[in-house]
C-alpha cells in the first residue's frame, strides 16, 4: 500500500512542483509523511494502519522526485551530480539506520508502534529546516520572479560565474516563451511533440524502469529470503546478513558521490550494469546448483519424527526420489526439511512445517529449512548478492535520479520528473509483487537469469539512448538534446566535431 501511495504521490508531485514550487512540494510531502507516521503508530485496527501507510506512500512518492530536482536546480554544475548522489546516500543510509532502530525496538513494549511512529521525527525535522531554505531559483525565474531568483543564484555561484548563469537562464526562458508562449498548461501531446522533451523522457523514464527491472528492490525487500534460499537456515543470521546488504548499499552511494562528477553519468551506468549482469549470472548459477543437488529425503530420518511426517511425502508413489527441494514445494500442508544431525548435506527428514515441528527439529540440534535447502555453495550466493549491491548502488542506484533531475527543459521539469518517478514506483510494485510468484513458478535460478537478461537490454539502452550530462549547466543540457542524434553504432567513436557541437 505504501508503494501504491508512492505511485499516486509521484504522479501528483510532478504537477504540484510546477504549480507551487519545489520547496512547497517538499513541505507538503513532509506533512503527509508525518501524518501517516502518527496514524500508523496510533492505529486501533488494520484499516487505519493501511490508511496511514498510504499517507506515508504519498509523501515518499512526492519527495522521491522533488528532492533530486530541488537539489539539482540549486547546485553549481561542477558538483551537481555529487550533491544529488548525496541525496541517494542519505536515503540508503536512512534504510540502514532504520534496520538498527527497528532492532533496538524489538524488545520495547508496543514494538511495531514505535517502529512506525518514529518515522515522523525526520519528517518533522525536515519540515522545520525546509522553512529556512529558499525556493529553487530556476522555478522562480520561470514564474517571472527574477529578482528573487538572482539573489539566490548570487548565494550559490561565485561572482565570476553568476552573471553567465543568470544570462543562460534568461535566454532559456525567453526562447521557451517565444516558441510555445507563457501558458502554464502542459498537454501530453505537447510533451511528445517537443523533440528535446521526447528525447529526455525516453532516457529518463527508461532509466527509472530499468532501475527496478534489474531487480534491486527484490534484493532489498527479500534479502533475508534470498539468504535462506541459499541454504542458510537461521532467521537471525538471514536478518543480520540483510543488514550487511543495506550497509553495502549505503557504501555504494558514497562511491557514487566521489565518481559521478569525475567519471560521468553514462560511464558509471555502463560499469554498474556490467557488474550487475555478472552478479546475476553468478546468483543464477549458484541457485541452479543448490536446487539440482539438494539432499535426499531419508525414510529412516523421517520416520524418526512420529506424527510429523509430511502428508504429500507419505502418500507419494516415488518417495524414494524425493529430495529437499521436492519436500519444500509441498503445499497441502506446507512442509519443511529437517537436516541430518551428522551433516546437513546428508539425507534428512521431510516434515510438516509448523512451530512445533521446527522446535522438535532444533531440540535435536538439527537445522530446519523452509525456503531453501542445505548447500555447500551458500557462501557463493552471498558473494553474488554482495557484488550485485556493490555494482548496482553507485551507478543504477543513483544515476537515474540524477539524470532525471537535469535532463528536461525548465518548463517541463516537474511534469517529466513526475512521469519518470511514477514509472519507477509502478515498476517497483510490479517487480516486488511478482518476485516470489516467479520463484515458485520457474525457480529462483531462472528468476535471476531473467533479471540478468533485462540488465543486458538495459546496458544496450544506456549505450544508445542516454546522453552524458557531466559538467554541463542545466540550460546547456537542453541544447545538447536538441542537437543529439541517437548513437545506434555505440561501438564507434564519434567525430570530435560532432562531440563539440553537442557540448555547445
Amino acid at each position: 500500500m505504501a508503494v501504491a501511495g508512492a505511485i499516486i504521490g509521484a504522479a501528483i508531485g510532478g504537477w504540484l512542483n510546477d504549480r507551487v514550487g519545489r520547496r512547497t512540494a517538499i513541505l507538503i510531502a513532509d506533512f503527509l509523511f508525518f501524518i501517516g507516521a502518527v496514524v500508523m503508530a496510533s492505529a486501533p485496527n488494520p484499516a487505519l494502519l493501511i490508511v496511514g501507510r498510504v499517507f506515508v506512500g504519498l509523501g515518499v512518492g512526492m519527495a522521491s522526485m522533488t528532492a533530486p530536482l530541488y537539489i539539482s536546480e540549486a547546485s553549481p554544475a561542477k558538483i551537481r551530480g555529487a550533491l544529488v548522489s548525496t541525496n541517494g546516500f542519505l536515503i540508503t543510509g536512512g534504510q540502514f539506520l532504520s534496520y538498527l532502530i527497528n532492532l533496538a525496538f524489538t524488545k520495547a513494549p508496543g514494538t511495531w508502534r514505535w517502529m512506525l511512529g518514529v518515522a515522523g521525527i525526520p519528517a518533522l525535522l525536515q519540515f522545520v529546516l525546509m522553512l529556512l531554505l529558499p525556493e529553487s531559483p530556476r522555478w522562480l525565474f520561470r514564474k517571472g520572479r527574477e529578482e528573487e531568483a538572482k539573489t539566490i543564484l548570487r548565494r550559490i555561484y561565485s561572482a565570476d560565474e553568476v552573471e553567465a548563469e543568470i544570462q543562460a537562464l534568461k535566454e532559456s526562458v525567453e526562447t521557451e516563451i517565444r516558441e510555445i508562449g507563457s501558458s502554464n498548461k502542459i498537454s501530453i501531446i505537447e510533451l511528445f511533440k517537443t523533440k528535446t522533451v521526447r528525447r529526455g523522457l525516453v532516457a529518463g523514464v527508461g532509466l527509472q524502469v530499468f532501475q527496478q527491472f534489474v531487480g534491486i528492490n527484490t534484493v532489498m525487500y527479500y534479502s533475508p529470503t534470498i539468504v535462506q534460499l541459499a541454504g542458510i537456515a537461521s532467521n537471525q543470521t538471514a536478518l543480520l546478513l540483510s543488514l550487511v546488504t543495506a550497509g553495502l548499499n549505503t557504501l555504494g552511494s558514497i562511491v557514487s558521490i566521489y565518481f559521478i562528477d569525475r567519471t560521468g553519468r553514462k560511464k558509471l551506468l555502463i560499469i554498474s550494469l556490467c557488474g550487475v549482469i555478472i552478479s546475476l549470472g553468478l546468483l543464477s548459477a549458484v541457485f541452479h546448483e543448490t536446487t539440482s543437488h539438494s539432499p535426499l529425503v531419508s525414510p529412516i530420518e523421517t520416520s524418526h519424527f512420529t506424527n510429523y511426517t509430511c502428508p504429500d511425502y507419505s502418500s507419494a508413489r516415488n518417495s524414494a526420489a524425493w529430495d529437499c527441494m521436492k519436500c519444500l514445494k509441498s503445499s497441502s500442508p506446507d512442509c519443511g526439511f529437517c537436516a541430518s544431525k551428522a551433516d546437513k548435506l546428508l539425507p534428512g527428514a521431510c516434515l510438516i512445517s509448523n512451530d512445533t515441528t521446527k522446535d522438535t527439529c532444533h531440540v535435536e540440534h538439527r537445522l530446519w529449512y523452509t525456503r531453501g535447502c542445505p548447500s555447500k555453495y551458500g557462501w557463493l550466493a552471498l558473494t553474488g548478492l554482495a557484488l550485485y549491491i556493490i555494482f548496482f548502488s553507485p551507478g543504477m542506484g543513483t544515476v537515474p535520479w540524477i539524470v532525471n533531475s537535469e535532463i528536461y527543459p525548465l518548463r517541463y521539469r516537474g511534469v517529466c520528473g513526475g512521469i519518470a518517478a511514477t514509472a519507477n514506483w509502478i515498476s517497483n510494485l510490479i517487480v516486488a509483487q511478482s518476485f516470489l510468484s516467479l520463484t515458485q513458478a520457474i525457480g529462483t535460478s531462472w528468476t535471476f537469469l531473467i533479471f540478468g537478461l533485462i540488465s543486458v537490454v538495459a546496458l544496450i539502452f544506456v549505450l544508445i539512448y542516454v546522453p552524458e550530462t557531466k559538467g554541463l549547466p542545466i540550460e546547456e543540457v537542453e541544447k545538447m538534446l536538441e542537437l543529439r542524434a541517437l548513437h545506434f553504432k555505440f561501438w564507434e567513436k564519434r567525430p570530435k566535431t560532432l562531440e563539440k557541437s553537442q557540448a555547445l
